[in-house]
């Protein structure tokens, strides 16, 4: 039986080069408003992932995204983001993509075929079962990620995916199938589109849950953030001014004395 990729669809729109740059921007967004009424749909998946992530997290389980492409380049901005973000390790989400680091800016033939690569991929990490590997494919069918996704089942190692093609081959070797059926693209099988919005805002959705349940955010601050530059260890006196009434010098003192906001709140309240 032949498998049908949404994703490669013929576009709703044709004669895209007779239309002035209004009309392709307008049905461009018309297209992406389409999105996050696709992944609606698909919340209590992710909910269900979330829930099985934070569990692995809880007994040093790592999280990986892998992938090709731009699904591979996402998994790679997700997972670079969240130390400076929820100031956690950074081996504790990890991304990996097909073709290695140079595929992060230029593509690498052939990459994403190689079906054995993957799980190699994977063996430089020390891969176990307490970690979770989330393989993002927007076709659903890219051999990179089935093979490792494969082999992590023969492993033990619990696997989800993120794909744009419901019933997908990479779902079926996935214990979480998250598939977000956005449709045809704009411009006839340009993935990078809809189908890559889509995979960065489960993205986001995946990380800032589970950091959340995991402690990472108080109220809705980031207090474990990095002080990597000026503009966050503004933003962090800024949070101390407001949740200690204290005045800025006292706040910004205090602050760059403790290294985060968390520690900084603990010191004053001793």
């Amino acid at each position: 039986m032949t498998f049908n990729r949404i994703t490669e669809s013929e576009s709703k729109y044709d004669h895209l080069e007779k239309m002035n740059i209004k009309e392709l921007l307008e049905n461009i967004n018309r297209e992406d408003k389409s999105v996050p009424l696709a992944i609606e749909k698909v919340i209590p998946d992710i909910e269900k992932l979330v829930d099985a992530i934070i569990l692995q997290m809880k007994i040093g389980g790592r999280l990986f995204y892998m992938g090709a492409g731009t699904s591979g380049r996402l998994g790679i901005v997700d997972a670079s983001e969240c130390p400076p973000t929820f100031g956690v390790p950074h081996g504790l989400v990890i991304g990996i993509i097909a073709g290695g680091d140079v595929a992060i800016r230029k593509a690498v033939e052939f990459a994403e075929d190689d079906i054995h690569q993957g799980w190699k991929d994977l063996l430089e990490y020390s891969i176990t079962s307490d970690d979770v590997v989330i393989g993002i494919a927007a076709s659903g069918t890219t051999p990179y990620v089935i093979g490792a996704l494969t082999e992590c089942k023969n492993n033990k190692i619990l696997t989800a995916c993120i794909t744009c093609n419901p019933g997908s081959p990479v779902g079926k070797v996935s214990d979480h199938a998250i598939e977000v059926a956005v449709g045809p693209e704009f411009v006839t099988g340009s993935t990078r589109m809809k189908a890559g919005t889509a995979q960065k805002l489960v993205l986001n959705m995946i990380s800032t849950a589970t950091m959340i349940r995991l402690g990472k955010v108080r109220g809705n601050k980031m207090v474990d953030m990095q002080l990597s530059n000026n503009k966050l260890i503004d933003r962090g006196t800024k949070m101390l001014m407001q949740a200690l009434n204290i005045n800025e010098d006292i706040a910004s003192k205090l602050l760059l004395e403790n290294g985060s906001v968390r520690m900084a709140m603990e010191a004053f309240k001793k």
